[in-house]
């Protein structure tokens, strides 16, 4: 009987096994500068890490997160980097850019009217208390 049971966990453990998918990893990557270069250099490490787990069998969760002049990133009609941030977000459905409510709020106040963000991005109220709360949660930290 004994063996038995041995047999059929084992049995159990190479099945579930054989279906069994990679390792899922989460990335969180802060943005703060209003300098297009480090904007695409943000989405091409996005990519690039994407690509690699991908190709590993992995699946990777990212989120961007921006404040201060990195803020520009998600600005409508002013982002350097709109037309990659509509792509990506299409292509791929890990991937989330949070925008920082603070900073939100004190452009606006600035330009004296709301400033619109792109629809991809999401408020936050601190980017970031959003960037420690991710590493709490164990996500790796990148900073282009």
């Amino acid at each position: 009987m004994k063996r038995l049971l041995v047999t059929a966990a084992l049995a159990m453990t190479l099945a579930t096994s054989a279906f069994a998918k990679g390792k899922t990893h989460h990335v969180a990557v802060h943005v703060d500068e209003g300098d297009a270069q480090v904007m695409n250099m943000a989405l091409n490490n996005v990519a690039n890490l994407a690509s690699y787990y991908e190709s590993q069998g992995d699946t990777v969760v990212v989120e961007v997160v921006a404040y201060g002049p990195g803020l520009l990133m998600f600005v409508e009609g002013k982002s350097p980097v709109a037309d990659r941030i509509s792509a990506m977000s299409l292509e791929m459905d890990n991937l989330t850019f949070s925008a920082c409510e603070n900073t939100h709020r004190a452009m606006s106040k600035k330009a004296g009217a709301d400033v619109l963000l792109m629809s991809e991005a999401q408020m936050t109220p601190s980017g970031v208390v959003r960037l420690i709360d991710l590493q709490e949660q164990g996500y790796a930290y990148i900073r282009p």
